[in-house]
């Protein structure tokens, strides 16, 4: 039995709707198991630049988070770390396995006096931004970091937190939404820096499309 014109029209583009469909998922499917591919470290190639921010970490105790500050800052392209005298050294074991080779790749300096080494900061340029939960403390995503050239991001310890919050220009803290009101201080530090590159990015993505 034949289909009128017009119905035999119809079931040609449904049926051609229909393969166009399954050769799209297909196509689909295919480009992702070409494009999906896990890369070694020797695949990827950074941009590697540096950033104008100096990380004080104030008498951070723990070992492990001394290393990982040196590994996620150098990740990051900060340009320098002050570590507090009384913190476990670049010599350490501990220090050295977790910060794997980038104590090498970034510079760094020992200090003794907290007040001392912020008032050199501050004279040579540096806005002094402390990591802390103040009364006082602005939402990360709400500080203008692209206002200061050369900014200074402040750990606190582990357990006391920044000793003299007095000093600094400006306390950030991070959103939270759990019952939780802290964490750990690198991944704090993380956060943070992840922050301040993206603006300081997007600030020169705008400059050059003007």
């Amino acid at each position: 039995m034949r289909l009128p014109l017009t119905l035999g029209v119809i079931a040609m583009t449904n049926q051609q709707l229909t393969t166009n469909n399954l050769y799209t998922e297909r196509s689909r499917s295919e480009q992702l198991t070409k494009i999906l591919k896990q890369l070694s470290h020797r695949d990827i190639k950074n941009q590697q630049k540096k950033y104008p921010i100096t990380i004080v970490c104030d008498a951070i105790r723990t070992p492990e988070n001394i290393g990982m500050c040196f590994r996620i800052a150098e990740s990051f392209g900060v340009s320098k770390i002050y570590l507090h005298e009384n913190s476990p050294s670049t010599e350490n074991r501990i220090v050295k396995k977790t910060a794997r080779n980038t104590i090498d790749q970034i510079e760094h300096e020992t200090y003794a006096d907290f007040e001392f080494l912020i008032t050199q900061l501050k004279a040579e340029g540096n806005t002094i931004v402390g990591i802390e939960i103040t009364n006082e403390s602005i939402n990360i995503q709400n500080f203008d970091f692209k206002e200061h050239q050369k900014i200074v991001l402040l750990l606190g310890s582990e357990r006391h937190g920044i000793q003299n919050v007095q000093l600094l220009d400006a306390t950030v803290a991070i959103p939270m939404y759990g019952r939780n009101s802290s964490m750990n201080v690198v991944h704090s530090m993380t956060v943070a820096l992840y922050e301040v590159t993206n603006q300081l990015n997007s600030n020169v993505i705008t400059s050059e499309t003007k």
